[in-house]
């Protein structure tokens, strides 16, 4: 009920021991806190917190137009809800080295297991569009090294991404991903890798763990998860597929209502209301206070 029965620190630790372990992380991005808990129930061994999807709720394109206040309140939701790890997207850190600093603490209150932080000017755009622009060396280990300095629990994971690679090419990525682990970073996300080999050249040149980002319509290849673990990578992503999948369903829906006049043709592929309420978990605080939530939860699928 309410919250997570996992403290942030705890949640921590277990995501770093869990990265150590040699397997290969899958971590599906949330849209919501509901969304969260499914992927809890699932089996999933984490879960994500897109820019872009926080960005696309609040009608707006993944242009670092949201703040930090708007993140660190999803990102705080979200972490609440399940006892999985959370990874959350900070972008550029919202600023200079001073306002990275700040980013890290506001998110590590957050109850967030990890972060990541890029190497984009600003304003950013997303990984997988074109034109991007990077900012000097000097500049990203900068954000690097204020967002290292600044966690106060030192199993809050600090991961450095860069999306050099579509501005440079594979050699600046690797020598700039060398760069962000030597300040410090505790992990690797090399944004918009072209296909196997390129995520197989990134795992020799570092030594910390290696995210790879499975996003429909980019850049990379829909990679499985048995090719990932072959080229070494430690923890997979799937930043926007379940806002993807939600509002596909949304559309088709709608439309169906404008061209049939109801929803009865969709109605076997919605969520039952019994599903909703198992996941909100209606029954377990009917048993906390009954003088608060005193009826039965229907059972029928």
């Amino acid at each position: 009920m309410l919250y997570s029965t996992v403290p942030a620190h705890e949640k921590r630790a277990a995501f770093r021991q869990a990265l150590s372990s040699g397997r290969l992380l899958r971590m599906p991005g949330a849209f919501n806190p509901l969304s969260a808990r499914l992927i809890e129930q699932k089996g999933f061994d984490g879960v994500y917190i897109s820019g872009a999807v926080i960005a696309a709720d609040l009608g707006l394109p993944d242009i670092g137009l949201t703040t930090l206040t708007e993140v660190a309140t999803r990102g705080g939701q979200i972490s609440r809800m399940t006892n999985l790890p959370t990874l959350i997207d900070a972008d550029t850190g919202f600023g200079e080295p001073m306002n990275v600093a700040r980013t890290v603490q506001t998110l590590e209150d957050a109850g967030v297991s990890g972060l990541h932080i890029e190497d984009q000017v600003n304003p950013k755009r997303c990984g997988h569009l074109d034109g991007k622009a990077v900012v000097d060396a000097d500049t990203a280990v900068k954000r690097i090294r204020a967002a290292v300095d600044a966690r106060r629990d030192a199993n809050l994971l600090i991961m450095a991404r860069t999306d050099i690679r579509a501005a440079d090419g594979l050699g600046a990525a690797i020598d700039r991903a060398k760069q962000l682990v030597d300040a410090g970073a505790d992990a690797i996300f090399p944004e918009a890798m072209a296909d196997l080999s390129e995520f197989e050249a990134m795992r020799a040149a570092v030594d910390v763990p290696m995210l790879a980002n499975m996003t429909e319509f980019g850049k990379s290849e829909l990679f499985s998860v048995s090719e990932l673990e072959s080229v070494g990578a430690n923890l997979v992503i799937y930043p926007v597929s379940l806002l993807r999948i939600a509002m596909g369903a949304a559309e088709r829906g709608l439309d169906a209502l404008v061209a049939e006049g109801s929803l009865k043709s969709e109605v076997a592929t919605m969520q039952t209301r019994a599903r909703l309420y198992e996941l909100v978990d209606y029954a377990g605080y009917n048993a906390f206070d009954s003088s608060v939530f005193d009826f039965e939860v229907p059972d029928a699928r």
